[in-house]
């Protein structure tokens, strides 16, 4: 789901709620050393994303938080703020040459240059933390 998450919305916060969960609490955060990435830099991204990203001529960053049940990674484009939000289900990551990070949902996806040791390392604690909590079956949905 993308959405524009500028404003306070309480419908727009439940349904962010109910597909990723509710932000870790600050001793969930410490253990976990941390929920969110450094600024990452897209390279390329699906058209609804560059559609957004093209209205202004700043450079195109985004950064991702991790959640209970799945991440949200957003960006900014002109005085908005927009979130692409990621059940651990949905989501899909590969790491293809170049130091590129591409991350899929459904038919959005977002390529991020890993080019410091600092990106790499969120990525591997994202991985792992996927692979720790995502369902194993319909039931656990």
């Amino acid at each position: 789901m993308l959405a524009n998450v500028s404003y306070s919305n309480k419908e727009l916060d439940k349904k962010i709620t109910d597909s990723v969960g509710k932000p870790f609490t600050l001793k969930e955060r410490w253990k976990l050393g941390g929920i969110g990435s450094p600024k990452l830099f897209i390279t390329s991204c699906s058209v609804e994303i560059g559609n957004l990203l093209n209205l202004d001529n700043n450079l195109n960053t985004c950064n991702i938080e991790l959640r209970p049940k799945g991440i949200i990674l957003r960006f900014r484009s002109l005085l908005e703020t927009y979130a692409l939000i990621v059940p651990y289900y949905k989501l899909s990551v590969y790491k293809g040459e170049a130091q590129v990070y591409s991350i899929y949902r459904d038919h959005y996806f977002v390529k991020i240059k890993s080019d410091t040791k600092a990106i790499r390392q969120f990525f591997k604690k994202m991985m792992d933390y996927k692979a720790d909590n995502t369902p194993t079956s319909i039931e656990d949905l």
